[in-house]
């Protein structure tokens, strides 16, 4: 196996956006005085779905192309994954607060999260072909 230098680059970025994500999240917390939950408050409730988002795609994502990449995948479709992941992890915030049924919300948050479902498929299919 192959250490997924590509991956573990572009996972720092991700671990960066996630740690900026996570400030957002506290900086809402402080502004709202807010200890617990959302205290009700719809942006600070957004700002807690975009991390929490974050938080539950990424990492399998992630995975799936670090073991793909790691099993001697090809490294245009690892660099090509992990560049629309990173703008997908980006738009899908900002299209959090977009105004509702904006194409500014589609764009960002609808693109946002379909581009990261399509990276997850790909990459699980691009494993299974390459250790199936």
């Amino acid at each position: 196996m192959i250490f997924p230098t590509t991956t573990a680059f572009y996972a720092a970025i991700l671990g960066l956006i996630y740690a900026g994500l996570t400030g957002w999240v506290i900086a809402g917390r402080l502004t709202g005085s807010v200890l617990f939950g959302d205290g009700g408050q719809d942006a600070l409730q957004r700002r807690i779905r975009s991390h929490g988002n974050f938080q539950e795609y990424v990492p399998l994502t992630l995975l799936l192309i670090a073991l793909y990449e790691g099993s001697g995948g090809s490294h245009g479709w690892v660099q090509g994954l992990l560049i629309v992941l990173v703008i997908a992890r980006i738009l899908h915030p900002i299209g959090m607060f977009a105004p509702t049924n904006s194409p500014r919300q589609f764009a960002c948050r609808g693109g946002g999260i379909l581009a990261t479902l399509a990276i997850m498929t790909i990459a699980a299919i691009l494993l299974l072909l390459r250790v199936g």
